[in-house]
Protein backbone atom coordinates (compact mmCIF):
# COMPACT_ATOMS: atom_id res chain seq x y z
CA UNK A 1 0.00 0.00 0.00
CA UNK A 2 1.32 3.13 -1.17
CA UNK A 3 1.47 6.53 0.96
CA UNK A 4 -1.19 7.88 -0.67
CA UNK A 5 -3.44 5.32 -0.24
CA UNK A 6 -2.74 4.85 3.53
CA UNK A 7 -3.50 7.76 3.92
CA UNK A 8 -6.81 8.36 2.04
CA UNK A 9 -7.64 4.68 3.82
CA UNK A 10 -7.42 7.82 6.87
CA UNK A 11 -4.83 4.30 8.26
CA UNK A 12 -2.31 7.48 9.33
CA UNK A 13 -5.13 9.13 11.55
CA UNK A 14 -5.73 6.29 14.24
CA UNK A 15 -3.02 6.18 16.68
CA UNK A 16 -3.68 10.14 16.72
CA UNK A 17 -7.32 11.65 16.23
CA UNK A 18 -9.48 8.45 16.24
CA UNK A 19 -7.68 7.68 19.45
CA UNK A 20 -9.41 10.12 21.32
CA UNK A 21 -12.93 9.64 19.53
CA UNK A 22 -16.51 8.06 19.91
CA UNK A 23 -17.30 6.17 17.27
CA UNK A 24 -20.10 4.07 17.16
CA UNK A 25 -20.50 4.66 20.32
CA UNK A 26 -17.13 2.93 21.01
CA UNK A 27 -14.34 4.80 22.42
CA UNK A 28 -10.68 2.86 23.64
CA UNK A 29 -11.50 3.95 27.26
CA UNK A 30 -13.31 0.72 27.39
CA UNK A 31 -10.36 -0.51 28.21
CA UNK A 32 -10.33 0.27 31.79
CA UNK A 33 -13.32 -2.48 31.83
CA UNK A 34 -10.84 -4.77 30.74
CA UNK A 35 -8.28 -4.29 33.75
CA UNK A 36 -10.12 -5.93 36.66
CA UNK A 37 -12.80 -8.72 35.26
CA UNK A 38 -14.66 -11.94 36.67
CA UNK A 39 -12.61 -13.68 34.84
CA UNK A 40 -9.71 -13.35 36.66
CA UNK A 41 -10.99 -14.09 40.29
CA UNK A 42 -9.19 -17.18 40.42
CA UNK A 43 -6.26 -16.47 39.60
CA UNK A 44 -3.65 -15.72 42.49
CA UNK A 45 0.52 -15.84 42.04
CA UNK A 46 2.07 -18.72 41.67
CA UNK A 47 3.48 -20.63 44.89
CA UNK A 48 6.71 -19.61 44.12
CA UNK A 49 5.99 -16.07 44.35
CA UNK A 50 5.80 -17.00 48.09
CA UNK A 51 9.11 -18.31 48.41
CA UNK A 52 10.78 -17.00 51.77
CA UNK A 53 14.51 -15.69 52.15
CA UNK A 54 14.46 -18.33 54.85
CA UNK A 55 13.47 -21.19 52.70
CA UNK A 56 16.19 -23.20 50.75
CA UNK A 57 20.18 -22.41 51.09
CA UNK A 58 20.27 -19.77 48.74
CA UNK A 59 18.03 -16.44 50.34
CA UNK A 60 17.33 -13.75 48.46
CA UNK A 61 18.72 -11.94 45.52
CA UNK A 62 20.31 -8.41 45.89
CA UNK A 63 18.01 -5.82 43.84
CA UNK A 64 19.79 -1.67 43.05
CA UNK A 65 17.67 1.23 41.69
CA UNK A 66 18.74 3.80 39.81
CA UNK A 67 15.93 6.66 40.04
CA UNK A 68 15.70 8.89 36.96
CA UNK A 69 17.61 7.51 35.01
CA UNK A 70 18.87 9.76 31.76
CA UNK A 71 20.94 7.99 29.71
CA UNK A 72 19.42 7.27 26.83
CA UNK A 73 20.63 9.09 23.33
CA UNK A 74 18.24 6.48 21.68
CA UNK A 75 15.21 7.57 23.81
CA UNK A 76 17.00 11.55 24.11
CA UNK A 77 15.00 13.88 26.67
CA UNK A 78 13.53 11.51 28.80
CA UNK A 79 14.06 10.03 32.34
CA UNK A 80 12.89 5.93 33.56
CA UNK A 81 13.85 4.23 36.85
CA UNK A 82 15.26 0.83 36.31
CA UNK A 83 15.84 -1.51 39.15
CA UNK A 84 18.65 -4.56 38.83
CA UNK A 85 18.40 -8.00 40.40
CA UNK A 86 21.16 -10.57 41.19
CA UNK A 87 19.91 -14.13 42.49
CA UNK A 88 21.71 -15.78 44.82
CA UNK A 89 25.07 -17.27 43.60
CA UNK A 90 25.10 -14.54 40.48
CA UNK A 91 27.54 -12.72 42.69
CA UNK A 92 31.11 -11.68 40.21
CA UNK A 93 32.43 -12.27 37.32
CA UNK A 94 30.16 -14.23 36.09
CA UNK A 95 28.12 -14.49 32.15
CA UNK A 96 24.54 -14.60 33.61
CA UNK A 97 21.11 -15.81 32.11
CA UNK A 98 19.23 -12.15 31.99
CA UNK A 99 15.71 -11.29 32.05
CA UNK A 100 14.37 -7.61 30.78
CA UNK A 101 10.57 -6.94 32.18
CA UNK A 102 9.17 -3.85 30.58
CA UNK A 103 7.15 -1.64 32.94
CA UNK A 104 9.44 -3.69 35.42
CA UNK A 105 7.75 -2.07 38.51
CA UNK A 106 4.37 -4.10 38.04
CA UNK A 107 6.76 -7.27 37.89
CA UNK A 108 8.74 -6.17 40.92
CA UNK A 109 5.96 -5.10 43.24
CA UNK A 110 6.10 -7.91 46.04
CA UNK A 111 2.43 -7.67 46.51
CA UNK A 112 2.01 -7.97 42.85
CA UNK A 113 0.58 -10.39 40.42
CA UNK A 114 3.86 -11.61 39.49
CA UNK A 115 6.46 -10.99 42.22
CA UNK A 116 9.52 -12.09 39.84
CA UNK A 117 12.57 -11.76 42.17
CA UNK A 118 10.90 -14.03 44.62
CA UNK A 119 10.06 -16.33 41.99
CA UNK A 120 13.64 -16.20 40.50
CA UNK A 121 15.13 -16.51 43.75
CA UNK A 122 12.87 -19.89 44.18
CA UNK A 123 13.66 -21.16 40.79
CA UNK A 124 17.56 -20.83 41.64
CA UNK A 125 17.21 -22.05 45.20
CA UNK A 126 16.12 -25.57 43.57
CA UNK A 127 18.00 -25.45 40.97
CA UNK A 128 15.67 -25.39 38.42
CA UNK A 129 17.46 -22.13 36.89
CA UNK A 130 21.19 -21.46 37.42
CA UNK A 131 21.94 -17.63 39.10
CA UNK A 132 20.31 -15.47 36.88
CA UNK A 133 19.95 -11.55 36.58
CA UNK A 134 17.12 -9.50 35.67
CA UNK A 135 16.41 -6.08 34.74
CA UNK A 136 12.99 -4.13 35.37
CA UNK A 137 13.04 -1.04 33.43
CA UNK A 138 9.77 1.50 33.34
CA UNK A 139 9.02 3.57 29.85
CA UNK A 140 10.93 6.94 29.48
CA UNK A 141 8.95 10.30 30.62
CA UNK A 142 9.74 13.82 30.25
CA UNK A 143 12.05 15.05 32.91
CA UNK A 144 9.33 17.27 33.89
CA UNK A 145 7.23 14.33 35.03
CA UNK A 146 8.46 13.64 38.58
CA UNK A 147 7.38 9.95 38.86
CA UNK A 148 5.36 7.19 36.92
CA UNK A 149 1.65 7.46 37.85
CA UNK A 150 0.14 5.61 40.80
CA UNK A 151 -2.83 3.01 40.78
CA UNK A 152 -5.74 4.58 40.55
CA UNK A 153 -4.82 8.15 39.51
CA UNK A 154 -4.90 9.82 35.59
CA UNK A 155 -1.37 9.56 34.15
CA UNK A 156 -0.20 12.38 32.36
CA UNK A 157 -1.12 11.94 28.35
CA UNK A 158 3.14 12.92 27.38
CA UNK A 159 3.97 9.69 29.50
CA UNK A 160 1.06 7.41 27.76
CA UNK A 161 2.52 9.08 24.60
CA UNK A 162 6.34 8.19 25.11
CA UNK A 163 5.35 4.74 26.38
CA UNK A 164 3.61 3.82 22.97
CA UNK A 165 6.23 5.05 21.22
CA UNK A 166 8.96 3.38 22.93
CA UNK A 167 6.92 -0.21 23.02
CA UNK A 168 4.16 -0.16 20.23
CA UNK A 169 6.45 0.85 17.46
CA UNK A 170 7.79 -1.85 15.18
CA UNK A 171 11.51 -0.65 14.44
CA UNK A 172 14.23 -1.43 16.04
CA UNK A 173 14.83 1.53 17.72
CA UNK A 174 13.95 0.17 21.46
CA UNK A 175 16.10 -2.96 21.08
CA UNK A 176 18.94 -0.68 20.23
CA UNK A 177 18.28 1.31 23.36
CA UNK A 178 18.13 -1.90 25.55
CA UNK A 179 21.33 -4.05 23.87
CA UNK A 180 23.34 -0.60 23.79
CA UNK A 181 22.45 1.37 26.51
CA UNK A 182 20.71 -0.29 29.45
CA UNK A 183 22.47 -3.21 29.41
CA UNK A 184 25.83 -2.12 30.06
CA UNK A 185 24.46 0.21 32.34
CA UNK A 186 22.86 -2.67 34.57
CA UNK A 187 25.73 -4.44 34.16
CA UNK A 188 28.18 -2.13 35.46
CA UNK A 189 25.74 -1.15 37.88
CA UNK A 190 26.13 -4.56 39.93
CA UNK A 191 29.02 -5.52 38.91
CA UNK A 192 27.90 -8.36 36.99
CA UNK A 193 28.47 -9.92 33.32
CA UNK A 194 25.29 -11.08 31.26
CA UNK A 195 25.46 -14.28 29.25
CA UNK A 196 25.71 -13.31 24.97
CA UNK A 197 24.19 -16.75 24.55
CA UNK A 198 20.02 -15.70 23.42
CA UNK A 199 18.91 -18.65 24.40
CA UNK A 200 19.54 -17.36 27.88
CA UNK A 201 18.03 -14.44 27.31
CA UNK A 202 14.52 -13.17 27.35
CA UNK A 203 12.92 -10.01 26.97
CA UNK A 204 9.31 -10.11 29.16
CA UNK A 205 6.20 -7.45 29.12
CA UNK A 206 2.22 -6.59 29.08
CA UNK A 207 0.18 -5.08 26.72
CA UNK A 208 2.38 -2.77 24.57
CA UNK A 209 5.72 -4.28 26.90
CA UNK A 210 4.41 -7.44 25.36
CA UNK A 211 4.27 -6.41 21.68
CA UNK A 212 7.58 -4.75 22.20
CA UNK A 213 9.27 -7.88 23.86
CA UNK A 214 8.43 -9.68 20.43
CA UNK A 215 9.93 -7.01 18.70
CA UNK A 216 12.86 -6.93 20.17
CA UNK A 217 13.68 -10.89 19.60
CA UNK A 218 12.38 -10.46 15.99
CA UNK A 219 14.89 -7.66 15.05
CA UNK A 220 17.58 -9.18 17.40
CA UNK A 221 17.02 -12.68 17.76
CA UNK A 222 21.17 -12.91 18.44
CA UNK A 223 20.52 -10.67 21.40
CA UNK A 224 17.06 -12.24 22.81
CA UNK A 225 16.32 -15.35 21.92
CA UNK A 226 13.19 -15.77 25.14
CA UNK A 227 10.07 -13.98 24.89
CA UNK A 228 7.11 -13.91 27.35
CA UNK A 229 4.22 -11.52 26.03
CA UNK A 230 1.50 -11.08 28.52
CA UNK A 231 -1.78 -9.65 26.85
CA UNK A 232 0.68 -8.55 24.27
CA UNK A 233 -0.80 -5.43 21.64
CA UNK A 234 -0.75 -7.02 18.54
CA UNK A 235 -3.31 -4.84 17.26
CA UNK A 236 -3.56 -1.47 14.95
CA UNK A 237 -2.07 0.86 18.01
CA UNK A 238 1.49 1.13 15.36
CA UNK A 239 1.12 -1.56 13.08
CA UNK A 240 1.38 -4.51 15.19
CA UNK A 241 -1.61 -6.56 14.07
CA UNK A 242 0.83 -6.77 10.75
CA UNK A 243 2.88 -9.09 13.05
CA UNK A 244 1.08 -12.60 12.09
CA UNK A 245 1.83 -11.49 8.45
CA UNK A 246 5.27 -11.15 8.78
CA UNK A 247 5.58 -14.15 10.85
CA UNK A 248 3.81 -16.25 8.00
CA UNK A 249 6.31 -14.82 5.31
CA UNK A 250 9.26 -14.31 6.95
CA UNK A 251 12.37 -17.13 7.71
CA UNK A 252 11.73 -18.21 11.00
CA UNK A 253 13.99 -16.82 13.67
CA UNK A 254 15.59 -19.15 16.02
CA UNK A 255 13.59 -17.50 19.28
CA UNK A 256 11.16 -19.40 21.62
CA UNK A 257 7.57 -17.18 22.69
CA UNK A 258 5.26 -17.09 25.06
CA UNK A 259 1.93 -15.80 24.90
CA UNK A 260 -0.84 -15.57 27.03
CA UNK A 261 -4.04 -13.39 26.82
CA UNK A 262 -7.74 -14.41 27.94
CA UNK A 263 -11.18 -14.23 26.89
CA UNK A 264 -12.06 -11.08 28.76
CA UNK A 265 -9.21 -9.30 27.16
CA UNK A 266 -9.30 -5.62 25.97
CA UNK A 267 -11.67 -4.93 22.92
CA UNK A 268 -11.48 -1.31 21.67
CA UNK A 269 -10.98 0.50 18.53
CA UNK A 270 -7.64 -0.23 18.37
CA UNK A 271 -8.53 -4.00 18.56
CA UNK A 272 -9.74 -7.00 20.01
CA UNK A 273 -6.25 -8.49 22.23
CA UNK A 274 -7.54 -11.63 22.55
CA UNK A 275 -8.40 -12.44 18.86
CA UNK A 276 -5.31 -10.75 17.73
CA UNK A 277 -3.10 -13.01 20.79
CA UNK A 278 -5.24 -16.36 18.89
CA UNK A 279 -4.40 -15.04 15.16
CA UNK A 280 -0.01 -14.78 16.65
CA UNK A 281 -0.18 -18.03 17.98
CA UNK A 282 -1.55 -19.34 15.15
CA UNK A 283 0.81 -17.66 12.95
CA UNK A 284 3.63 -18.94 14.83
CA UNK A 285 1.84 -22.35 15.17
CA UNK A 286 2.00 -21.96 11.08
CA UNK A 287 5.41 -21.08 10.50
CA UNK A 288 6.73 -23.41 13.05
CA UNK A 289 7.61 -21.71 15.88
CA UNK A 290 8.49 -23.15 19.19
CA UNK A 291 5.51 -21.04 21.19
CA UNK A 292 2.99 -21.88 23.71
CA UNK A 293 -0.15 -19.96 24.18
CA UNK A 294 -1.84 -19.70 27.20
CA UNK A 295 -5.59 -18.29 26.91
CA UNK A 296 -7.36 -17.71 29.94
CA UNK A 297 -10.78 -16.74 31.26
CA UNK A 298 -9.33 -13.17 32.36
CA UNK A 299 -9.16 -9.48 31.10
CA UNK A 300 -6.25 -7.30 30.51
CA UNK A 301 -4.08 -7.66 33.49
CA UNK A 302 -0.79 -9.92 35.10
CA UNK A 303 -3.14 -11.88 37.37
CA UNK A 304 -3.40 -14.87 35.03
CA UNK A 305 0.34 -14.36 33.81
CA UNK A 306 1.62 -13.95 37.30
CA UNK A 307 -0.16 -17.92 38.11
CA UNK A 308 1.91 -19.59 35.65
CA UNK A 309 5.10 -17.03 35.97
CA UNK A 310 7.41 -20.13 37.52
CA UNK A 311 5.71 -22.28 34.77
CA UNK A 312 6.61 -19.93 32.33
CA UNK A 313 9.82 -19.85 32.73
CA UNK A 314 10.34 -23.66 33.38
CA UNK A 315 8.75 -23.59 29.80
CA UNK A 316 10.86 -20.92 28.56
CA UNK A 317 14.56 -22.39 29.43
CA UNK A 318 13.47 -26.09 29.44
CA UNK A 319 14.81 -27.14 26.09
CA UNK A 320 18.24 -25.52 26.36
CA UNK A 321 19.25 -28.97 26.87
CA UNK A 322 20.64 -28.10 30.56
CA UNK A 323 23.60 -26.38 28.66
CA UNK A 324 25.33 -24.57 31.76
CA UNK A 325 24.80 -20.34 30.44
CA UNK A 326 28.77 -19.72 31.65
CA UNK A 327 30.48 -22.91 29.92
CA UNK A 328 28.17 -24.30 27.22
CA UNK A 329 28.35 -27.15 28.75
CA UNK A 330 26.30 -29.97 30.58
Amino acid sequence: MDAALYSALKLDRIRTEYSTRRINGRSNLEILGALDTPGDAHYHPCPEAFFSQDEGDGGSGRVERVRNWAGSAVFADTIRDVWVYVSPGGEGERDLPLLVFNDGAGYLDPNGPVRATRVLDALVATGELPPVAAVFVMPGRPPDIERPHRPGERPDPRANDQRSFEYDSLTDDYARFVIDELLPMAAALVDVRFTEDPAWRAMIGISSGGICAFNVAWHRPDQFGRVVSHCGSFVAIRGGHEYPVLIRHSERKPIRVFLQSGERDADILFGNWALANQTMAAALEFAGYEARFEFGTGGHNLRHGGALFADTLRWLFATNDGDDPQTGQE
